[in-house]
């Protein structure tokens, strides 16, 4: 039986945040934001927000809960790696930390900005008011696909050095780099071609999300291998 060396602990802390930063992901985007905004009626979504705003709020602070988690991530995995390669684990997690940041500045921007603007109606006149909503709420979407730069650099690093370590089965590891990869190729699209439609975006972020909670799994449970 191997022994819970420090490197085995971190990554099951890695494992642990992975699977927390994905449960949040989807409870502030999939649960609260997609029954809060609607894209198409900026008048409801005013309406939504300003009638739920704790709801809105409780959104907000489970994503500010995951960039910060993104940073304890990155650090358990530089970790597990830097003994495999230092200098790459270290960019990898500049990248993932800049991913934090950049996901830290677009919620101030879509989503405590429209709360200020929402309570501010002796400034501004409510249609006014709904216009500055929708825009800073478009801002989400710039911001996260700057954040998926960042995760596809920095996860495809991570990952590649679990595959040059044998930490984890190489096939787990691959799909990590492929999974990385594709999220940088549709940060690109999204950037180049801004009309892409959600479905196919959806084919992106599904396998991205999917492999995260199964390898979150595997690192919380299973571990990894020292003895290679």
């Amino acid at each position: 039986m191997v022994a819970e060396t420090p490197s085995i602990m971190y990554a099951r802390v890695a494992g642990l945040t992975y699977i927390i930063v994905i449960l949040l992901g989807i409870f502030g985007v999939n649960i609260i934001e997609s029954s809060l905004v609607i894209p198409t009626d900026d008048a409801a979504t005013y309406s939504n927000i300003s009638g739920n705003e704790i709801l809105f709020r409780i959104g907000v602070a489970s994503e500010i809960l995951m960039y910060l988690l993104v940073i304890l991530l990155s650090l358990s995995l530089f970790v597990v790696l830097r003994t495999v390669d230092k200098n790459l684990a270290l960019l990898a997690l500049l990248w993932r930390v800049a991913e934090a940041i950049t996901g830290a500045a677009t919620i101030v921007l879509s989503g405590l900005i429209p709360i200020l603007l929402i309570n501010s109606e002796n400034v501004f006149s409510p249609g006014q008011i709904q216009t500055l909503v929708r825009s800073f709420l478009d801002v989400r979407g710039a911001g996260l696909d700057m954040v998926l730069v960042f995760v596809g650099v920095g996860g495809t690093i991570f990952c590649y050095l679990f595959f040059k370590s044998n930490y984890v089965p190489k096939l787990l590891a691959g799909w990590g780099i492929f999974t990385y990869m594709t999220m940088l190729l549709l940060a690109f699209t999204s950037i180049l071609l801004p009309n892409v439609p959600e479905t196919v975006k959806m084919v992106f972020y599904v396998p991205g999300g999917f492999f995260e909670l199964i390898f979150g799994f595997w690192l919380l449970f299973k571990g990894i291998n020292v003895n290679q």
